[in-house]
């Protein structure tokens, strides 16, 4: 899926601990959501994801170790299952690095301003909302990956909305719902893979059963946008044409810079593995910048003269430090800023220290304890559909990695689908429904610390507007609830 890195490497993580009770294994998450709750909404609000939330999250994983201390689990078995957590996210914490690049000469390019160039002069408020669905869905389908979609058009579709007047965080709950319908249906996405290898069924029987609860989540999400834009209070809209000109005043705008991201698009559609494919992109941008805005190279490298000297430096600037371009608009100028490699150190020291908690809770056999309570608790068809979208959204919480919402649930779950006579495509829908989706609406999963860090709105500013993400779990769960398409074991279907 988003993070595109091997399912194989969480495949044989599930730890039990006949020892541990269920009761202890929740003390760690009971301790981790309390303190965070106190350190977001009492004391940091919206400056938490600034270093306070991430020794929060060590924390836990000291509550954790502890409650392992206790049940003869040893600091070796601890430390192992947090490399091997850590071993895990070195792709995606590469992919964050290389994305802060991009951002960075995409900027300095024009390649981001001419997207919101042209973009105010296509798209308004009314259809915006609905267009940034459609448009993500359709490139994360194409590219399997609703982190690429955030990194490329996602961006810029949030730019693009501020400069209309739009709520950035509802212009990233858009994007983010798109991307994930894509991320789900694609048969390109790993955890579209990973979903029906855990629960025994094959890709594409997968994709078809998973369509019956997506297709209606993704309707629903399309006219709650739909009746949103047409209802958007548009009386303070920017005026659109004193920002074109502030947008030309500064940058070489052509369309002709498309080039680079449809290069990239291209790149990834033919299966190019992600990272590579963000490099080109990003030295590509820098390409870009000194044919197209050698003023603007000049500028950012703070030199005179537009030298061999002065052009490393203003590229190199652009990928790995802040940048920030001056306009005539001030909300251009807010607009117009890149963090580079250095502004994506935030997100991937909160990933690591989300990585140190779920290490430690595998490793005291937290997360197979949770799971394997839940699924003692429920004995009806719909309390198993239930019992799993419960034991993917506590993963996600707890863990903190997506994969482990799909890994830990699909091997317990498993046999209890069969033995209650469904065919394993119901279990595979229900882990993408709520494990898939959901890991992007918590801050200190790796979905959700991405995604903040890529489109610059907090988690908990776009949570509301994440309709699709939102409307999943419980699509599947209704669809449970009146026996809507649950498919039986050929063995079961009576003739």
């Amino acid at each position: 899926m988003s993070k595109n890195k091997p399912a194989s490497e969480k495949e044989n993580s599930i730890i039990d601990n006949p020892q541990l009770s269920i009761w202890e294994a929740l003390i760690p998450v009971v301790a981790l959501v309390g303190m965070l709750a106190y350190n977001v909404l009492a004391v940091y609000k919206d400056d938490a994801l600034n270093g306070s939330n991430q020794f929060i999250l060590l924390l836990g994983g000291a509550v954790a170790a502890i409650v392992g201390f206790r049940n003869k689990v040893s600091y070796d078995s601890m430390l192992e299952e947090v490399a091997k957590n850590l071993k895990s996210t070195s792709g995606a914490i590469l992919i964050l690095l290389m994305v802060g690049a991009l951002s960075g000469t995409w900027l300095v390019s024009g390649i981001i301003p001419s997207m919101i160039y042209y973009g105010l002069q296509i798209l308004n408020p009314t259809i915006f909302l609905f267009a940034c669905v459609i448009i993500c869905a359709i490139i994360s389908i194409a590219t399997g990956s609703s982190w690429t979609t955030s990194a490329t058009v996602g961006i810029a579709l949030v730019g693009i909305g501020n400069a209309l007047g739009i709520p950035m965080g509802m212009t990233a709950g858009a994007v983010i719902s798109g991307a994930y319908f894509g991320d789900k249906m694609s048969p390109l996405s790993d955890t579209t893979n990973l979903a029906p290898a855990m629960a025994g069924t094959d890709l594409f029987t997968h994709i078809r059963y998973m369509a019956i609860t997506t297709v209606p989540s993704m309707i629903l999400t399309l006219v709650i946008f739909l009746l949103i834009g047409f209802n958007l209070d548009t009386t303070g809209t920017p005026d659109t044409k004193s920002i074109l000109t502030s947008i030309n005043e500064v940058f070489y705008v052509s369309p002709w810079l498309f080039l680079v991201p449809a290069i990239v698009i291209f790149m990834i559609v033919r299966k190019t593995q992600p990272l590579i494919a963000l490099l080109v992109g990003t030295l590509l941008g820098g390409v870009f910048a000194l044919i197209f805005q050698p003023d603007l190279v000049v500028k950012v490298a703070e030199g005179s003269l537009f030298d061999f000297k002065t052009a490393y430096s203003g590229v190199m600037n652009a990928i790995t430090i802040e940048t920030n371009i001056a306009t005539s608009n001030q909300e251009l100028n807010d607009l117009f800023t890149a963090g580079g490699m250095k502004g994506m150190l935030g997100t991937i020291w909160l990933v690591i220290c989300a990585m140190v908690f779920g290490g430690v809770m595998e490793a005291i056999g937290a997360l197979a304890r949770i799971t394997d309570s839940l699924l003692r608790m429920f004995h009806t068809v719909f309390g198993l559909f239930a019992s799993t979208v419960a034991s993917c959204i506590a993963l996600n919480v707890t863990a903190s990695d997506q994969y482990l919402s799909i890994v830990v649930p699909g091997r317990m779950f498993a046999k209890a689908y069969k033995d209650k006579g469904l065919a394993p495509e119901n279990l595979s829908r229900t882990l993408e429904d709520s494990g898939t989706v959901t890991s992007v609406l918590v801050p200190w999963n790796t979905c959700g610390a991405y995604q903040s860090g890529v489109l610059g709105v907090d988690t908990l500013s776009y949570l509301p507007y994440a309709f699709f993400n939102i409307i999943s779990p419980f699509m599947t769960l209704t669809f449970a609830l009146f026996n809507i398409k649950i498919k039986l074991l050929v063995s079961n279907i009576k003739k």
